[in-house]
């Protein structure tokens, strides 16, 4: 793809403070695989919707596009959230701290796995194609009103730190 030059979302701006964000439902997809593959249970309300996030997932370009000047840094989800949001604190010589009771679960996951396995699954499973970025907090309203108009969800669960590494909290 192209982007306006000076204007690509990259992974090497995310500067201690900058709030960390994920759109949609991080897991979803990983849950279908493991569906797939007769490793877990998914009730009939569900299967659908998880066959759906593995097999169509739809990735975020509206809300790249958008996120355009407001991220500071950016990366999609495909090999996990945890380990692409590592990516994001490597390049920017950064650490983070996760909250992980507000990683946003869908009914899907939290009703086909205990709440443990919930998050680790939203945490380590890829293919959601999902969006994680960083905004800084003068950039927090802006992201706010645009986010209004989008077709999902964009949650904040972390901040980013001056110390290296990835810390997950509860």
């Amino acid at each position: 793809g192209f982007a306006p030059l000076g204007q690509a979302l990259r992974r090497d701006g995310a500067k201690p403070g900058d709030g960390i964000y994920v759109t949609g439902t991080p897991g979803d997809a990983g849950l279908g695989l493991a569906a797939a593959y007769g490793r877990m249970i998914v009730g009939p309300a569900y299967h659908a919707y998880v066959q759906a996030r593995l097999e169509r997932p739809e990735p975020r370009l509206a809300q790249g596009v958008a996120l355009r000047g407001v991220a500071s840094a950016a990366i999609d989800v495909s090999d996990g959230l945890a380990q692409d949001l590592g990516h994001i604190l490597e390049r920017s010589a950064v650490g983070a701290r996760l909250d992980v009771e507000q990683l946003p679960l869908s009914s899907a996951l939290t009703a086909s796995l205990d709440r443990g396995a919930a998050i680790i699954t939203a945490l380590t499973s890829g293919d959601d194609y999902e969006l994680c970025f960083t905004v800084s907090p003068d950039q927090t309203a802006q992201l706010e009103a645009l986010a209004t108009d989008w077709d999902c969800c964009c949650t904040r669960i972390g901040v980013i730190t001056a110390e290296p590494g990835l810390r997950l909290v509860r």
